[in-house]
């Protein structure tokens, strides 16, 4: 199991996550893997998709996002052609509202909120 100090998330709700994670014994690994999508004509690499987190026991990929629904289609997307590519892949994409709901449930500080404070560029609205 990786250690949470030792990473460099990059953004709070994803160290969060892993807090949570940990809580409950949940083998996880940050960003472990990266996903081709697209190429250019001349073959070299026109985008490509690292998942927050791999769940090894459960063979699941979950990405985390902050942002506003409204800002949401260009991950969207790329989930979407993950899917296509590589239809044997496993994944699931945690919205504000999702980590907001486990942060409640599991009385854990809410990542969503900190981040404004924080003024983290990926929550702009």
């Amino acid at each position: 199991m990786a250690k949470i100090d030792e990473i460099d998330f990059q953004h709070p709700s994803e160290r969060e996550f892993a807090r949570l994670l940990d809580f409950y014994g949940i083998p996880w690994e940050y960003e472990p893997r990266t996903f081709p999508l697209e190429y250019n004509e001349d073959g070299s690499l026109k985008s490509a998709f690292s998942p927050d987190f791999y769940l090894p026991e459960q063979d699941l990929y979950i990405e985390l996002t902050t942002q506003s629904p409204r800002l949401n289609h260009l991950k969207n997307r790329k989930i979407r052609q993950l899917k296509e590519r590589y239809p044997h892949i496993q994944i699931k994409l945690l919205n504000r509202r999702d980590i907001r709901n486990l942060a409640f449930k599991y009385d854990f500080p809410d990542p969503t909120e900190a981040n404004y404070q924080e003024d983290h560029p990926r929550d702009r609205t």
